[in-house]
């Protein structure tokens, strides 16, 4: 049986009534009309010859057969997405600035706490790119184009990449003045003990390999656990306990002291990479020199702080 190829805004509306569970909030998302949403899922069930939603009073249940095609979905949408900041930043304006749009991938602390301010300093230089910031944990797919321009913690793969290595982006334990003026300041792992503990809240392969360094700490009473870098950031600045961060950002806030910093050095091996294909991308090449120079430069502890 041959299907007729549905047009994209039917997998939007998919997408759209899949994400927000209703008619009504993915009509709010894509500024459509709820009857227009509704024509769409109507439109592609019958095109697919197959139920996507089971319709209730408490919104659009997704099927079994909607979830297998989420991940296609999401694959057209990214596609689409890449496709539209490609054909806006193919050039230069008229008065030679470069403009367009470039999605960027951090993980959240380098992200909010990092790349912003390098992304400032960016817009002086070239106020023509808008920059989306995607901040996530997860490693996007250059590839599939989630995003443009990616920041990793590990050294890319695929050929088909374009990476700059950044060098070492250290973590290590850090404590408040406070918390430490108030228990003690450890000055050994068997110190540890008596102290509360940040700690991360889902094991993953990160926490798998900084495992056997932090060998000795499992008897710590944990203070806090949570899977966010920017938690786990916000509780060592509001002295809740002894934490893991980045020691260059602790280095920003006089009140954070390094703890044990003889015995826990955890180097990241920090990458910038972008697909081939947008070297010849003004907006792009543009972003990926701006960042791989004001990246380098934190990772050395030559970065302005402001």
């Amino acid at each position: 049986m041959t299907i007729a190829e549905p047009n994209w805004d039917l997998y939007r509306s998919f997408l759209s009534v899949l994400r927000e569970g209703s008619l009504s909030g993915a009509a709010r998302v894509l500024g459509l009309t709820q009857p227009t949403v509704g024509r769409h899922i109507d439109a592609l069930e019958q095109a697919l010859g197959m139920s996507l939603f089971t319709r209730s009073q408490a919104g659009f249940i997704a099927t079994g057969d909607a979830w297998a095609l989420q991940p296609y979905a999401e694959t057209l949408a990214a596609t689409s997405a890449a496709l539209l900041r490609a054909a806006s930043a193919r050039g230069r304006g008229v008065d030679d600035t470069i403009t367009g749009s470039v999605r960027v991938t951090a993980s959240e602390a380098l992200g909010v706490e990092v790349l912003t301010p390098m992304l400032a300093r960016l817009r002086d230089s070239h106020p023509g790119i808008t920059v989306e910031l995607s901040i996530s944990n997860r490693i996007e797919n250059l590839l599939r184009r989630d995003a443009d321009i990616a920041v990793r913690m590990q050294r890319p793969e695929q050929d088909v990449l374009v990476a700059r290595r950044i060098g070492n982006i250290d973590l290590g334990l850090h404590a408040h003045r406070d918390y430490l003026e108030r228990h003690g300041t450890p000055r050994t792992w068997e110190d540890m003990a008596g102290h509360a503990l940040i700690r991360v809240d889902t094991e993953n392969a990160f926490t798998r390999k900084l495992a056997p360094l932090i060998a000795g700490l499992e008897s710590s009473r944990a203070a806090l656990r949570s899977d966010s870098d920017l938690v786990h950031l916000s509780a060592i600045r509001a002295g809740l306990g002894i934490g893991i961060c980045q020691v260059r950002l602790a280095q920003r806030d006089p009140a954070l002291v390094r703890v044990l910093p003889e015995l826990l050095t955890i180097p990241l091996d920090t990458w910038l990479a972008m697909h081939e294909n947008l070297r010849t991308n003004p907006a792009c090449a543009a972003t990926f020199a701006a960042l791989a120079e004001a990246l380098t430069a934190y990772a050395a502890g030559t970065a302005p702080t402001g």
